[in-house]
């Protein structure tokens, strides 16, 4: 399994621990170690980096050596592109599509970097190597920390851009704040100023989630509570994996006389509840889990797949033959289905006619489960909330969003969702619902106990229900409202998530399975300090605070 390219590594820091508060974190000696000889590359940008220090002979994602190596010269151009261009919505549109394809798990294709490097030495007018210092030369840890920081902060910004340009979206502001960072990412910056540098990531990460939230809605409507087919038919299928709502509804009208069945996995699962999803009646349902899982799902599916962002691990001999790529997500050896032409859609052709030489999917599961609860299907429920908390039914709103992840730790949040009281109500967006989803049941006063929002970029529904409640209450601060925070991050889609909610003034958010190997032992007191922001603990004694 991939999860085990690392287990015969011999590490080069410290071991890691909890500190008084909670949080795990690296010993400073050895913390930030970037100088072994041994080590081919390092990168410690998501929650599984080796060792919670960082993957140094290839990546536990599977990212070989030389694909990281082009993917920090990627970022080295990107950040020399900012110093030295005028902001443009041309350049803005370039660098978030490059920015999307160094994020963890989107593109293991050489080739796709090294296109994007050559676009970029061609923008800047030479190819040679860079005259100034970038995020990652930064000598000082906790300068560094803060840099990178708001660097991996970028990429999920970008993430969410990106994903609103596809439907016609774009904010010119955002462009430029993301071109302004990574010009100062390379300059002499004071801990204070790269903190409001990080703060102002996070706001303009919530600008790029309103965007992409506004660009989902405006192409397929308002989502609404929907139960969710988990079982399968009798035709051919294709599985759609990723993140891209406009690749599905395009495969979707090209499928929809083909006879082959289309079905979501992972953060797919939230397209059920779009209005302009439900008409189509071979839209069947969802396969499978988390992305983690997939070798498994796309292995037992048997049919035609397609992944259209990230998250894809390293591609297994049972499913080869019969999965795709398109948009920024990239393998090498899988076909690719190309970007869009003149205004026209993409030829799903060959996925489709993949599909009828399958067999129908195996059957994993049955019954259903239940999703569509954004911000509007919420907030069409808000005096029906209140008064179910003003009678004491809802004593509790739990917050459990996030990414899932392979780590045995993550077996937690299945604990704590299934332990904390029966009259909580979870709150949760992204694939970390995967852990808990189909196990909690039940309802209080006709609100189910899990609301689903969506993906993860959808935590901007989490965010304008708890602001919305605040005034209902007619409270002054949203940190007065019966609301916990207990969110699980993986990659850099959730850094952004997570600064956004910081800047909104959301406090005592606690946050694991660890705490990121990024975020030096300094950075991580200011965090608690300013923040209130602490890992997990154990489940009861989690339970017991978020309770208090």
């Amino acid at each position: 399994m991939v999860h085990n390219v690392h287990r015969r590594e011999e590490r080069r820091v410290r071991p890691s621990g909890r500190d008084a508060k909670g949080f795990r974190t690296t010993k400073e000696k050895g913390w930030c170690d970037m100088n072994n000889s041994e080590k081919t590359m390092f990168c410690r940008q998501c929650q599984e980096a080796f060792g919670n220090s960082g993957c140094t002979r290839g990546g536990v994602c599977g990212k070989r050596p030389a694909t990281a190596g082009l993917m920090d010269e990627l970022v080295a151009r990107l950040e020399d592109l900012a110093a030295e261009k005028e902001p443009s919505l041309e350049l803005g549109r370039f660098v978030t599509l490059s920015l999307f394809l160094t994020l963890t798990n989107a593109n293991f294709d050489d080739e796709r970097l090294k296109t994007a490097i050559a676009e970029a030495e061609h923008r800047l007018g030479r190819v040679c190597a860079r005259k100034r210092p970038g995020a990652f030369d930064e000598p000082n840890a906790d300068l560094r920390s803060l840099k990178e920081l708001t660097l991996f902060g970028l990429k999920g910004v970008a993430a969410y851009c990106h994903h609103a340009a596809m439907l016609g979206r774009e904010d010119e502001a955002v462009y430029a704040f993301i071109l302004r960072a990574l010009r100062e990412l390379g300059e002499k910056r004071t801990a204070e100023e790269l903190t409001q540098l990080v703060l102002d990531c996070g706001k303009n990460a919530v600008s790029a989630m309103a965007l992409l939230d506004a660009a989902n809605t405006a192409a397929y409507g308002n989502p609404k509570m929907t139960r969710v087919n988990l079982g399968v038919g009798n035709r051919p299928g294709i599985l759609v994996s990723g993140h891209d709502l406009r690749d599905l509804a395009e495969l979707l009208e090209q499928t929809k006389d083909a006879g082959v069945d289309v079905y979501t996995h992972g953060e797919m699962l939230p397209a059920h509840a779009y209005p302009a999803f439900r008409k189509y009646p071979h839209l069947k349902g969802n396969y499978g889990g988390a992305w983690h899982r997939q070798q498994k799902d796309f292995a037992d599916f048997g049919g035609a797949i397609l992944m259209t962002t990230n998250c894809i691990v390293p591609v297994m001999d049972a499913y080869r033959g019969r999965i795709f790529t398109t948009g920024v997500a990239g393998y090498p050896g899988v076909p690719h289905v190309a970007d869009r032409k003149e205004g026209r859609p993409k030829d799903f052709s060959s996925v489709v006619a993949c599909a009828k030489k399958c067999p129908p999917p195996k059957s994993l599961e049955s019954g259903e489960v239940v999703g569509g609860f954004a911000h509007d299907q919420v907030l069409a429920l808000t005096e029906k909330i209140v008064a179910a908390v003003k009678s004491g039914q809802i004593r509790k709103f739990v917050v459990m969003a996030g990414c899932d992840g392979r780590h045995a730790t993550r077996e937690y949040y299945t604990r704590l969702a299934l332990e904390l009281p029966h009259d909580t109500v979870i709150l949760t967006a992204g694939c970390a619902k995967y852990r808990y989803i189909k196990d909690v049941k039940g309802e209080i006063a006709g609100i189910p106990r899990v609301l689903d929002a969506g993906q993860c970029n959808d935590s901007y529904s989490l965010v304008r229900i708890a602001l919305a409640l605040k005034d209902a209450f007619g409270l002054d601060d949203v940190n007065k409202l019966p609301l916990a925070f207990d969110i699980a991050w993986y990659e850099q889609k959730a850094v952004a998530v997570l600064l956004a909610l910081l800047s909104l003034g959301f406090r005592n958010i606690r946050l694991g399975p660890t705490l990121p190997a990024f975020v030096s032992p300094g950075v991580a007191r200011t965090l608690l300090e300013r923040f209130g922001l602490c890992g997990i603990g154990g489940v009861d004694g989690d339970i017991k605070s978020i309770m208090g």
